[in-house]
């Protein structure tokens, strides 16, 4: 009703949709990368934002700017409360306007392909309004319960929800039940099903600071070792994610995709705050993740870029999260813990959060963000170590604006 109101069609939007639990944003960053690398004009949406909330809303990279963000907002406001008063009608949420601002100024800007990420879930995620050309499904785990359901089928079912009928379904590697879910969903769509993991080979040659250079084998053959700007083993799979999306595109549509385009996109992908090095001396990642799936990727992470270096952790964490779990995960490759109280009403109360750090046997002690970042910089320098911040997307906005890091 919303659109309509404001008189936006979102069949009229050339999308690429995704959704999942872990990496779905950077996949969305690494398909936008290439697709304006080979000279498309490009849209992105996701969410939440690091900094500031422009950067849910891109044109060919650039956040919207304030101007239009604000006459925007200002025209869909007027409309939603002018339709809230409808028989039948209800305020927007916060994501149902933000969502309709995006795909006002994305028509607005005329893009030729936006790539959209779902908030939460799929099914009834304010961004599945679209008829997309391809949907990718990333790995997929237990989260959002109270809203999603209690089984990984149960949550399958809802982010497998952006399946369109005949258009085609891009996932990896999944659970037994989820997989069964998402084949299911295909199926009953008549929607090509491509495994990404039976189409593309992916492996990591070498890592430092900087990214990871990659090996990545396709059916049209080997690719020269590629230059990936994200650290993270689960990368790998992210960018096999990517590359069968974009490899359709070009197949099946004639897009403009040779190798050596999607190489050069993938290589000036940026996706802050996901394994992002914010300083070198010493050594200090913030990385994003929130729940025990992508605690166990952060360790495996970890596990080899830390080498013999101890590992201190700075975390913040909401209080619907399984912080326990988070934490079991984490304590064989890290040293020593901080936890710090977030700045959201939704904060996990302190003692709570010490308590699940004690309880998976972590070392850890209550800090507040400014006091913890300086301590750990201190104790990383002496003790030749590494600092993890990590455990929500609040903790990691407020260290990354806290040590000026760019977004």
């Amino acid at each position: 009703a919303l659109l309509k109101a404001v008189g936006v069609d979102p069949q009229r939007l050339p999308c690429l949709h995704v959704a999942g639990t872990n990496g779905k944003g950077s996949v969305s960053a690494m398909l936008e990368s290439v697709l304006r690398a080979a000279g498309l004009r490009t849209a992105l949406y996701t969410s939440p934002h690091l900094i500031r909330f422009n950067e849910r809303i891109r044109v060919l990279g650039q956040p919207i700017p304030d101007e239009d963000l604000l006459r925007l907002l200002d025209e869909v406001e007027r409309a939603d409360q002018l339709q809230a008063a409808e028989p039948g009608g209800r305020l927007g949420t916060f994501f149902e306007l933000t969502t309709v601002v995006a795909f006002k100024w994305f028509l607005e800007q005329d893009v030729q392909v936006a790539v959209l990420e779902t908030g939460m879930g799929g099914r009834l995620d304010s961004t599945n309004v679209v008829t997309p050309l391809l949907s990718v499904i990333t790995e997929i785990g237990l989260e959002h319960q109270a809203f999603l359901g209690d089984t990984l089928a149960q949550v399958a079912g809802e982010k497998a929800g952006i399946v369109k009928p005949g258009r085609p379904v891009v996932t990896g590697p999944q659970r037994p039940a989820v997989a069964q879910v998402v084949e299911e969903k295909a199926r009953a769509a008549q929607a090509p099903l491509l495994r990404a993991d039976e189409r593309v080979a992916v492996r990591r040659l070498a890592q430092d600071l900087d990214g990871q250079t990659l090996s990545i084998e396709t059916g049209a053959g080997a690719w020269p070792p590629l230059r990936l700007p994200l650290l993270g083993d689960f990368q790998l799979a992210n960018c096999a994610l990517a590359i069968t999306a974009l490899e359709w595109l070009r197949d099946e549509l004639g897009w403009p995709l040779a190798d050596d385009v999607v190489r050069a996109g993938l290589e000036q992908t940026r996706w802050p705050g996901r394994c992002q090095v914010v300083s070198r001396d010493p050594v200090i990642l913030v990385d994003v993740a929130h729940n025990p799936d992508a605690a166990q990727a952060l360790a495996a992470f970890l596990k080899h870029f830390r080498g013999d270096k101890p590992v201190a952790l700075i975390c913040g964490m909401l209080a619907d999260k399984d912080a326990e779990g988070f934490f079991r995960l984490l304590r064989p490759v890290v040293d020593a813990c901080v936890v710090v109280p977030l700045d959201s009403e939704r904060s996990m109360p302190l003692d709570k959060l010490l308590a699940a750090a004690r309880a998976a046997q972590l070392p850890a002690a209550e800090g507040v963000l400014p006091t913890a970042v300086r301590n750990a910089k201190i104790w990383a320098k002496k003790n030749n170590g590494i600092v993890v911040a990590a455990g929500s997307l609040y903790l990691a906005s407020a260290v990354l604006y806290e040590l000026g890091a760019d977004v």
